[in-house]
């Protein structure tokens, strides 16, 4: 078992309107998460957000705190979403164990000591989607499944952006600092998601997208309303999105995506929308 990690910085946007397309990859897209045996995480400037994942197989695997943190464990000034992206597995925080099914959730606060990852079958994994954010104050663990999620139905099959939006991890359904998870599906004949899009001017947002069928991909747009840019995506990667950018995609097939945030407010309707219309 080892625990990956990189750092990554922060990026003005009049910068950003000279990066080229291998400079946008390296700095915003996260190719590789889900690694068997192993936990992944990039650790963000931007709102001090990590984004990673953990692939336990036959061994467990523990969250330990990376030399960037400075801490004594993980969570020490720290609060972390988990959802599960795949096979069924468990989720052990100081002794309890929480059973993970696909497209659980579970938020862990800020004071929990020792979290550890196990899948049931490791010839089918769990594979743990993570997000975290520093905390001011301890909130407890809480478990939290699809069908307890707060449940918007936006958009229509016209045009091609019928989607479900499910809030996981969000302040009316957890009590969180200042994280908040959710997960979008997509209906078959939908490719677009978070369109029309928006700006969080006082929080970032990641977005992790999965369900990509083989040999379908994702075009990710980001960047100022007026100075677009895009990404191609592949299955289980990620993108970073910081306050000034748009977050949204079109695929050539119909997928899920979590988004995760952090920021100045819990507040979900924080945001500036844009009007297709005004894209450049």
């Amino acid at each position: 078992m080892a625990t990956i990690y990189e750092e990554r910085y922060n990026y003005h946007p009049e910068d950003f309107k000279k990066y080229d397309t291998e400079r946008i990859r390296k700095e915003f897209l996260v190719e590789k998460l889900m690694d068997a045996g192993n936990i992944r995480l990039v650790y963000s400037i931007i709102e001090r957000f990590i984004v990673g994942g953990a692939v336990p197989l036959n061994e467990s695997l523990k969250l330990e705190p990376i030399d960037l943190l400075k801490a004594e464990y993980f969570c020490q000034r720290r609060e972390v979403g988990i959802i599960n992206v795949a096979g069924t597995g468990s989720v052990e925080v100081d002794g309890v164990v929480f059973k993970m099914n696909f497209k659980d959730a579970l938020y862990i606060g800020k004071g929990s000591k020792e979290v550890i990852f196990q899948s049931d079958d490791a010839a089918n994994p769990a594979r743990f989607y993570i997000n975290s954010a520093p905390a001011h104050k301890e909130y407890p663990v809480k478990h939290v499944s699809p069908g307890q999620a707060n449940k918007l139905y936006l958009g229509s099959l016209q045009t091609s952006n019928e989607r479900t939006i499910n809030q996981l991890l969000i302040n009316t359904v957890v009590d969180t600092c200042q994280l908040q998870m959710g997960m979008t599906e997509l209906k078959p004949g939908s490719v677009w998601n978070t369109m029309p899009p928006h700006l969080h001017s006082r929080r970032n947002e990641v977005y992790f997208y999965f369900n990509v069928p083989e040999g379908q991909a994702i075009c990710h747009f980001m960047g100022q309303p007026q100075e677009t840019r895009h990404i191609w995506m592949q299955n289980e990667q990620a993108v970073i999105s910081p306050n000034w950018s748009i977050h949204s995609a079109a695929g050539t097939s119909n997928y899920n995506f979590i988004w995760g945030m952090a920021g100045e407010n819990l507040d979900y309707s924080d945001m500036d929308p844009v009007k297709p219309t005004e894209l450049k």
